[in-house]
């Protein structure tokens, strides 16, 4: 039996971004890797109806060299230590204008689709919820449902989500009643 599954950006969804000039940025310093509220009771009501949980986050400043892998390691490690995840996909990728071009960076759905291989994920039963429209594409080219945390970023969405919510608790009741509802 297949599982379904919750995937979840990193920066913006699970952890406060560093905003600059109206742009989310990833925190450089463990100090600054800040759970935000209402996320572990999220990810725990997520957990008791029967979903994995996922993270799929881009980390281009280890492949752009003016982040340590560590360094993001040790927030990983952080944020494992305060939610009950299941699994970690990450791209250190730094991106095509980087010359790192990868079919596992966002918007590609390569993250996504490792992680269905090798969890058993059934795509088309799971969610993506990000702030960033590389999310939304993402999980739409992977075959999920789509939910977009707006948080009034300075950028366009490319494709349209499913629904859109003000933060991860929202996200939660939103698949959690439409999950329910067979919908």
């Amino acid at each position: 039996m297949k599982h379904r599954a919750v995937f979840l950006d990193r920066d913006g969804v699970i952890n406060r971004p560093i905003i600059r000039d109206g742009k989310p940025f990833p925190p450089m310093r463990v100090e600054e890797f800040e759970v935000l509220p209402g996320v572990a009771e999220a990810c725990a009501k997520f957990k008791a109806v029967g979903f994995l949980l996922v993270v799929a986050t881009n980390q281009p400043d280890v492949g752009r060299g003016t982040l340590a892998r560590e360094t993001v390691e040790a927030m990983h490690a952080k944020m494992c230590a305060a939610l009950p995840l299941d699994h970690i996909e990450v791209c250190y990728d730094g991106g095509a204008a980087h010359g790192q071009p990868s079919e596992f960076r966002k918007p590609a759905p390569g993250m996504l689709l490792r992680a269905a291989r090798e969890l058993g994920i059934d795509l088309t039963q799971s969610w993506m919820v990000g702030d960033r429209w590389r999310d939304i594409d993402c999980g739409a080219e992977a075959g999920c449902r789509t939910v977009f945390i707006d948080l009034a970023h300075d950028e366009a969405l490319r494709v349209m989500p499913d629904f859109r919510a003000r933060d991860l608790s929202e996200a939660a009741e939103i698949i959690i009643r439409a999950t329910s509802a067979g919908s």
